[in-house]
């Protein structure tokens, strides 16, 4: 059985190759990456995908502009007795629910990332191991905010004056979207634990959807029954939805503010190293 020569390199190819060894065996190695540069670079990422897919986008644009007009004119009436004092109540209710919805997309984009083996390859780079964790979420902080944006534009048009001003509305979006920095990790979390992003998204969903209806986003929990309105008086989104109000109004409570801050650090300090510990561990 005979067998095909190896090819030879020509005389010139050879030369390239030793000169391009001597130059690589002679440069410096490049520094590694800094924690805050890496974090950045995958912070910039998520929102390249959002460049290449901007349908991606519709979570945040179409999704809670359905959820103003929708409950505003259907339920307004009923409610409050008329569609412009129910806005006043509702719109600072829809921000909070619309962007805590979007977080639970955190844990289905890191899923992904794991069933597709994209994650296998970022543990292979010389970087700070969290980066590609804290880069993720950090980028959909501004899908947060393009959700925010969204709402309170809408709401401006269709009628509502917040009494605070611009900076009592910019100080309600800043607190929902730290409020939704701590609550994503629950569901990185969860993206790590189940095995496929359809299965993330429907156990996040069936998580927020109870916490967000037992809440104070809709109605007054004045018109509850005394059972259900203990547990809406605990739930820490109707303390963000109360605070978000009282921002906007100018008559916001110092232990609300308190009481979501310090749900946030919580759901931060706790979850933020689980999820790393199980993305080293998977």
């Amino acid at each position: 059985m005979s067998t095909m020569p190896a090819p030879q390199s020509s005389p010139r190819e050879a030369a390239e190759t030793t000169a391009l060894r001597q130059a690589l065996a002679s440069t410096p190695r490049p520094p590694r990456a800094s924690a805050v540069s890496a974090t950045l670079a995958f912070a910039w990422r998520g929102m390249l995908k959002v460049k290449h897919v901007p349908e991606q986008l519709l979570d945040v644009t179409i999704t809670p502009v359905m959820f103003v007009l929708m409950f505003t004119y259907l339920f307004g009436g009923a409610i409050a007795g008329s569609t412009g004092d129910y806005l006043q109540y509702i719109l600072p209710g829809i921000l909070v629910m619309s962007v805590l919805f979007t977080t639970v997309y955190s844990g289905i984009a890191l899923n992904t990332d794991l069933t597709k083996g994209v994650i296998d390859r970022f543990r292979t780079l010389p970087i700070w191991r969290p980066a590609p964790l804290v880069g993720s979420v950090l980028g959909d902080s501004v899908r947060y905010l393009l959700a925010g944006t969204v709402i309170i534009v809408l709401g401006v048009i269709l009628g509502f004056r917040p009494e605070a001003g611009v900076g009592g509305v910019l100080l309600a979006l800043g607190l929902v979207v730290v409020f939704a920095f701590g609550l994503s990790w629950v569901f990185t979390t969860i993206g790590l634990i189940m095995r496929s992003p359809n299965a993330v998204m429907n156990t996040g969903f069936m998580a927020i959807f109870p916490l967000t209806f037992l809440s104070n986003v809709f109605v007054d929990p004045e018109t509850l029954p005394a059972g259900l309105k203990a547990f809406v008086d605990v739930n820490p989104i109707s303390h963000l939805a109360t605070a978000s109000r009282g921002l906007m109004a100018g008559t916001a409570s110092a232990e609300d503010i308190i009481v979501v801050l310090a749900t946030a650090a919580a759901l931060t300090l706790v979850f933020a190293p689980l999820t790393t510990r199980l993305y080293s561990s998977r």
